[in-house]
């Protein structure tokens, strides 16, 4: 299985081991573009992965996938109806909702109010009129496509947007707010937002949700808050889907079906706080988690979410290019 990093609890490794007889192997990737680019590296034998909407796109595109035997998949019915027959693979043919997240902005509650600084809008790390007052205490995801779409959201465009002039300006904005920013990060910026180092942060919601028991847990002087912005953000479904090189599609369907009986996403979700697909599972689901808004969106809010879409290869190419254009100023 090559999955995000803490997305599977030891105790549902466990149980499925139990289950099938077999030992459960996983391979971790920060991002989807890691995960695409080792495979488009070369690397094979994965039975499972665990792509965000746009990199199944990807992967349906490249015929890289299996297509499920829905046979095999009785557990399919606990899937809440608003996240089957997706944009991304209609019909369900290669892909099962595994979890969800949201990339918006988390914060250190104390240092952000005692600034009079505003949590519901992305201005807390593009409007240099705030970033002057946490200079070197804000950090961004280090990638791409999630920092862009933060950036076209601020500005009122569609996080899609492909269109050359609206990039362009999305990077210029990048560029003004980068030198206020401590670093880009994708992986330990939950732990320096829980230990205090830094103070707001661009990142995923179950990320923050973690950072904020692990303040909590360890007796910080101070709590961990995070927010949807009000201009919109980003929805990510994480879906289970077969690659063609792994050796055991029987155990992959046999994963896909325990994952979709509930117990297990519902374990994910109280541990980590991600998002849940499964209607079953919110039996299971601390009644805190479930009516947290900023982790379980309702249909108000689902209105102001956008999807990745996998970009054409023109788009792609600008995209890099401006990319590099934020790293080297």
């Amino acid at each position: 299985m090559f999955n995000w990093n803490n997305y599977i609890t030891e105790e549902s490794v466990r149980a499925f081991e139990s289950l099938c007889g077999c030992r459960l192997a996983q391979d971790y990737y920060a991002d989807n573009e890691e995960m695409l680019a080792k495979l488009a590296a070369g690397a094979t034998g994965y039975d499972l992965l665990v792509p965000t909407g746009n990199a199944v796109e990807a992967l349906i595109k490249s015929d890289q996938l299996r297509p499920l035997d829905k046979s095999k998949l009785p557990n399919l019915v606990n899937i809440k109806p608003q996240f089957l027959n997706p944009w991304f693979d209609p019909g369900n043919r290669y892909s099962v909702p595994y979890m969800y997240t949201l990339t918006i902005l988390g914060y250190n509650r104390q240092k952000v109010q005692a600034l009079g600084l505003p949590t519901d809008t992305w201005a807390l790390i593009f409007d240099p009129r705030y970033l002057r007052r946490i200079k070197g205490k804000v950090t961004v995801l280090d990638s791409q496509r999630e920092l862009f779409a933060a950036a076209l959201i601020y500005l009122g465009y569609d996080a899609n947007e492909s269109d050359e002039k609206k990039l362009k300006e999305a990077r210029d904005l990048i560029i003004e707010a980068k030198p206020y920013w401590a670093t880009f990060n994708a992986g330990s910026y939950f732990k320096e937002l829980a230990i205090g180092n830094i103070w707001v942060a661009h990142g995923y919601s179950n990320d923050f949700y973690t950072a904020q028991q692990d303040a909590k847990a360890a007796g910080r002087p101070f709590t961990i808050g995070y927010s949807t912005p009000k201009e919109g953000a980003v929805f990510a479904l994480d879906n289970l889907v077969i690659h063609k090189t792994g050796q055991r599609p029987d155990l992959a369907h046999l994963f896909i079906n325990f994952w979709l009986e509930g117990q297990a996403p519902a374990a994910i979700t109280n541990e980590i706080g991600a998002g849940n697909p499964n209607m079953r599972a919110m039996q299971f689901i601390k009644p805190e988690i479930a009516a947290n808004r900023d982790l379980f969106p309702d249909a108000e809010q689902f209105k102001r979410l956008h999807d990745l879409r996998d970009y054409d290869r023109k788009t792609r190419r600008l995209l890099n290019r401006l990319w590099v254009e934020v790293k080297v100023r």
